[in-house]
């Protein structure tokens, strides 16, 4: 094991904060962490040995508990139920003689659920040893079951089976093609950067990621620093050391268009961080890639190698003077690393839970140095924009909302998948595009968006109406509001970090309280108790995580509240203690039936 250790930590050397990825190799290779292993680390990293535990702890992908050597994740996101998911698993845990929740008693096997894979447009799907396996149907899992039972490496299993689709129906701006490689970025040298980052804000761009701050006013505050000041000359950087971090740790159930632009547009996404690694003045970036595409890990090592060998990456790029490389973080299984500060401190080797703010990233960041984080989608919108200009982007969407959005679409319709749609689009127009029909509702943002219903189907997309960060669920009216809503307060009471009592404890009984109102046994009382740890947790969480966690059950309330009124009215109300049978019995074993103890009692008086 000492062996394993010290090559794993000259492996990640080069990284400044490699705790996680050092993690992530010791549990590939012994299917859990050894607590030797993390003696070991602690002494030869200096890494101090309460914090490896709490990180192994804190992330669901690491585990001190031995897993199989096979560990099967079935996704148990809203999608992936609606495409016969439960049916799928128990033919599985048949399959495998390994009940879901446990490890089978040879340790070849482990199964358990996950909150979602990012493969929404092709569930079922799960993970083995964390590689994507989509479509899942009994002949799939029949041969996955051969491959386990025969010890086949999963890296060595068909390649069909591994294969995970783009699923692209309609492009627009960013996704016509991918830009020549370095073209943006030459466009930004000559120009100027000063110039481009003025072509950004032209552009109106803002984060796609969700929150949709600006992105020209958020790369100006990390090398300038201060708010006050204007767009200046960017010839000279006031701090030495800035980071630039793309944050693809899409872990918001229904979304997964990030995870296409890594596959077929990951040029585009590496330019557009050295164009902002130019005009910040930072010579280091990161990718943190969502634990759940491991898929593309591989791939996107060999997409830096091939801009290094062209000059468009590392040293001296393009001859320019300009020193730029970036490095691949897998995360570890944690919803709440999507949120920038707590992707810093994962990255930073800890725990990911949200930071106090001020100070913000852009001025104290990772190791505490001024730090952009943005979407995927934000620094391939940025590339194409430094190469065609703020006007050419801004002409589309609304005076609001310039550009257009990519949607990640599933769910109810004909063909899920990718469509990007200029701001301003009407709801009812992308139902229309993608074969949506008897439409229910769609939650516009994933569980922490917004839920809207048939009636509403005239609004846009937009900030300004409905903003998302890109997710896309659609339900037609077979579903039931009430397991839509069920399985999203459950995926937020398991995402908690714990970090705040507001967010452990309230989405514990939001969980608690829906499901008592879902199984029969709720009153009105209870979803007026609903309602205000809603607004409790919604206004008093650490995070946007407690914030938002609400946000099902509140946005179909104010929509369906007949429909809520109709599950109370069907409550039968049994007690859950029957105290006259009770008694009956405990008289009869002391010999005393009831007819006795009156008789008794006629007796005393």
């Amino acid at each position: 094991m000492e062996l394993f250790i010290n090559q794993t930590l000259k492996k990640y050397q080069s990284y400044a904060t490699p705790l996680l990825m050092i993690l992530r190799e010791v549990q590939a290779q012994y299917f859990h962490i050894p607590k030797p292993a993390v003696d070991l680390i602690a002494q030869q990293s200096g890494v101090p040995r309460t914090q490896i535990i709490a990180v192994v702890e804190f992330y669901s992908f690491l585990s001190f508990e031995p897993r199989g050597h096979y560990d099967i994740l079935l996704s148990d996101s809203i999608t992936d139920m609606m495409l016969g998911k439960q049916d799928l698993a128990d033919y599985l845990c048949q399959k495998l003689h390994t009940p879901l929740g446990t490890v089978r008693a040879d340790g070849l096997v482990s199964i358990a659920n996950t909150s979602c894979t990012g493969l929404c447009d092709q569930g079922p799907a799960a993970l083995v040893n964390c590689h994507a396996i989509a479509y899942l149907t009994p002949e799939r899992i029949d041969r996955m079951v051969t491959a386990i039972e025969h010890n086949i490496p999963v890296t060595e299993w068909d390649s069909d089976l591994l294969a995970v689709d783009d699923n692209i129906h309609q492009a627009g701006l960013l996704l016509t093609a991918e830009l020549a490689h370095g073209a943006a970025l030459q466009a930004t040298l000559q120009r100027g950067l000063t110039e481009t980052l003025a072509e950004i804000d032209k552009a109106g761009l803002r984060g796609r990621g969700g929150a949709g701050y600006t992105t020209a006013w958020k790369w100006h505050l990390c090398y300038e620093g201060s708010e006050e000041d204007a767009f200046c000359d960017i010839s000279v950087h006031q701090q030495p050391q800035r980071y630039v971090i793309c944050n693809a740790d899409e872990g918001e159930p229904g979304t997964f268009k990030d995870r296409v632009l890594l596959n077929s547009y990951a040029h585009d996404v590496i330019e557009g961080m050295t164009i902002c690694a130019a005009i910040i003045g930072a010579n280091q970036g990161y990718i943190y890639l969502r634990g759940e595409y491991l898929h593309l890990y591989e791939p996107l090592l060999a997409v830096l190698a091939q801009r290094r060998s062209a000059g468009l990456l590392g040293d001296n790029i393009l001859d320019q003077g300009l020193d730029f490389d970036i490095t691949i973080q897998l995360g570890l299984g944690a919803y709440i690393c999507g949120e920038e500060s707590a992707l810093i401190e994962s990255l930073e080797g800890k725990r990911g839970i949200p930071r106090n703010r001020p100070p913000y990233p852009v001025t104290s960041g990772y190791l505490n140095k001024p730090t952009v984080v943005n979407n995927v989608e934000t620094f391939v919108a940025a590339a194409h924009i430094a190469l065609h200009g703020g006007a050419w982007f801004a002409a589309h969407g609304t005076e609001q909302s310039k550009g257009t959005k990519i949607l990640s679409i599933s769910g109810d319709c004909a063909k899920a998948g990718i469509y990007e749609y200029p701001f301003g689009t009407p709801i009812r127009q992308i139902l229309n595009d993608c074969g949506a029909d008897d439409v229910l509702g769609v939650q516009v943002g994933g569980p922490s968006g917004t839920f809207i219903c048939d009636t509403e189907f005239d609004r846009i997309l937009g900030f300004e109406d409905l903003a998302t960060g890109g997710s896309f669920i659609i339900f037609n009216t077979s579903r039931s509001i009430f397991d839509i809503v069920q399985n999203f307060t459950h995926f937020f009471a398991h995402e908690s970090c714990g970090f705040c009592t507001p967010c452990r404890v309230g989405t514990s009984l939001l969980k608690k309280q829906f499901d008592k109102i879902c199984t029969g046994h709720g009153s009105s009382g209870d979803v007026r108790e609903l309602q205000e740890i809603a607004q409790l947790i919604k206004t008093t969480s650490h995070c946007g995580l407690g914030q938002t966690a609400a946000q099902p059950i509140i946005t179909t309330l104010e929509r369906y509240p007949e429909l809520y009124n109709q599950k109370i009215k069907q409550i039968s109300f049994e007690p859950g203690f029957d105290l006259d049978g009770a008694l009956a019995i405990a008289r009869q074993l002391s010999g005393r039936n009831d007819s006795n103890a009156h008789l008794a009692q006629v007796e005393e008086e």
